[in-house]
């Protein structure tokens, strides 16, 4: 089956009503998408009692995708808030068990950064983060391009295919080693991710700006372009069981109007949603 959503749900205005509180704004959401992105997760491991709450807002079968804690990816510069490696793994899982105890959990998304690179050590940790999550579903993107090299390709997918990774499959500009070519290949029979990041390639490596995260999803992409997805995200669901597409591209207020822009493209239609409430869609 295949599932849009977004990441995140507290900036996309054109979803909601107005005016809405902000702890309405999940439930709404779930009227539109039967899946998200929890990006909270990656700046911070959250609480058991957030991942509740957010499970409750949803309907039955709603899914979501958590970002592993940016300690986990090397993103976090200096010292992590825990004793070992071994400790905040396990605060991680212990987050999500609310997740998995309402069967909502579609897997967690490692997202590792730019200079992550494809080198032994690496390869090594990712093994390391494979075992600590054990039978959780887990999902790999990278962003330094060495990984997709012609030199890695075949022997990073194989990798990823023995090891049971999902692979987060994404849809970015083309602008140097800090970003991946289009590699639509499933790694997991019970699921793939795809995630959409736009195609604003002079944006993309700005990251010395003050408002360079502002500027790098700022992307609309146009009919052709989702049209020219279809045939992938149909070849994509005959390799896997589930396939999750996310739409990032939100500076501009555009993800939420691409998913559904898509979602009628590939002619989809969710039963099992919350109640609609009345807004522009």
């Amino acid at each position: 089956m295949i599932h849009i959503g977004l990441t995140g749900w507290g900036d996309h205005y054109s979803l909601y009503s107005n005016p809405i509180k902000p702890k309405d704004k999940l439930t709404e959401y779930s009227s539109h998408f039967p899946v998200v992105e929890v990006d909270a997760s990656f700046y911070a491991i959250q609480s058991v009692q957030n991942a509740e709450k957010w499970v409750k807002q949803t309907p039955k079968n709603f899914r979501f995708v958590v970002k592993a804690y940016q300690g986990m990816t090397g993103h976090q510069r200096g010292d992590i808030p825990f004793e070992s490696k071994s400790e905040m793994f396990e605060a991680f899982k212990e987050s999500l068990k609310p997740y998995q105890d309402a069967n909502k959990l579609a897997m967690v998304l490692f997202q590792f950064p730019p200079w992550f690179d494809c080198r032994t050590d690496n390869v090594t940790y990712l093994r390391y983060c494979k075992k600590m999550m054990g039978d959780i579903p887990a999902a790999l993107e990278f962003r330094h391009q060495s990984w997709f090299s012609s030199k890695f390709r075949k022997d990073t997918l194989i990798f990823m295919k023995q090891e049971g990774w999902i692979h987060s499959v994404a849809d970015e500009p083309q602008a140097g080693k800090g970003s991946i070519p289009l590699v639509p290949v499933a790694t997991n029979a019970n699921m793939t991710l795809v995630r959409m990041h736009g195609r604003n390639i002079h944006g993309w490596n700005k990251s010395g700006n003050a408002n360079w995260r502002e500027v790098r999803y700022l992307y609309k992409y146009n009919k052709k372009e989702l049209t020219d997805w279809k045939e992938t995200i149909t070849e994509l669901s005959r390799s896997s069981k589930d396939v999750i597409i996310l739409f990032n591209n939100n500076s501009g207020g555009d993800a939420a109007c691409n998913a559904k822009e898509f979602q009628k493209i590939l002619d989809i239609q969710y039963e099992g949603l919350s109640p609609r409430q009345l807004n522009l869609f």
